[in-house]
């Protein structure tokens, strides 16, 4: 259902301010035909809807050929009075206006805390160069928070709406993106990550010398996803060709041609 003016495809963006909205909206309006939905009024054009309502937003979905699903509580620490309305309730709404409207492809923000108990029995050994340690797609769910809990279901979910609506769903487990898009940020060092107590900054600047996903590898992933028409599913890690990689990101490699181009200092 690709633009006939133009020939790209119609890719509808949910989370459109966020950090990683704003990378896409940056990086790949030259590569498709970007609409956007907001829960509130933006300073681009928008539909305006709250991904809890699923009438009011349906009709963002006319005429999509893929959905690229950013929405969400997106703190480790979202509470459940947070989690239920935004990344389950929400979630299961930007799956079912899909599939009512059509839509062949879906590429879903999970997270690197579907699996946050691996980091954390591992932490802070399992950021050091040497260190053997790898996850991939096939390592059990181990949510960490409750937000973990709703990204896992999200996969959950997708795999669902792929086996039984025909949707094709791409989740891919984000590691950290930031709006600065500097693994050596200043800002880094002040604060432990949430559920981790790193004591040192420099434990902390070990920790996203692994998990760092630039903006650009960030915005080529979901372009991967969104080119690919040969796969109705797959599970894959979002990080850049960081140092030290203790998450797979040889199977988005093999599965996706994934090519990051960046990379966190050693």
């Amino acid at each position: 259902m690709a633009d006939p003016a133009n020939g790209k495809k119609r890719v509808l963006i949910t989370g459109a301010t966020g950090v990683i909205g704003k990378a896409v909206r940056e990086m790949l309006s030259d590569r498709y035909d970007l609409h956007y939905l907001t829960r509130t009024p933006a300073d681009f054009p928008s539909h305006v809807g709250d991904i809890t309502d699923l009438e009011g937003i349906q009709p963002a979905f006319k005429d999509m050929d893929a959905v690229v699903h950013l929405a969400a509580s997106s703190t480790v620490e979202s509470t459940w009075e947070e989690v239920l309305p935004n990344n389950l309730i929400g979630t299961y709404n930007v799956y079912e206006a899909s599939r009512r409207a059509g839509v062949e492809t879906v590429v879903f923000a999970s997270s690197n805390h579907a699996i946050g108990v691996y980091e954390i029995e591992g932490a802070p050994d399992l950021y050091e160069l040497d260190d053997p340690r790898v996850y991939d797609h096939t390592v059990d769910i181990r949510p960490d928070s409750l937000y973990g809990m709703s990204k896992a279901y999200g996969e959950a979910l997708g795999r669902y709406y792929v086996d039984m609506h025909g949707l094709r769903v791409f989740c891919l487990r984000i590691g950290s993106v930031r709006d600065a898009d500097n693994p050596r940020d200043p800002r880094i060092a002040d604060a432990s990550p949430p559920l981790l107590n790193l004591e040192t900054a420099e434990q902390r600047f070990k920790r996203m010398r692994g998990t760092w996903l630039s903006r650009r590898d960030c915005c080529d992933l979901i372009a991967r996803c969104l080119d690919n028409e040969d796969l109705n599913w797959a599970v894959v890690y979002g990080i850049s060709d960081n140092p030290r990689q203790f998450w797979d990101i040889s199977h988005a490699r093999k599965i996706l041609g994934y090519d990051p181009k960046d990379s966190a200092p050693e």
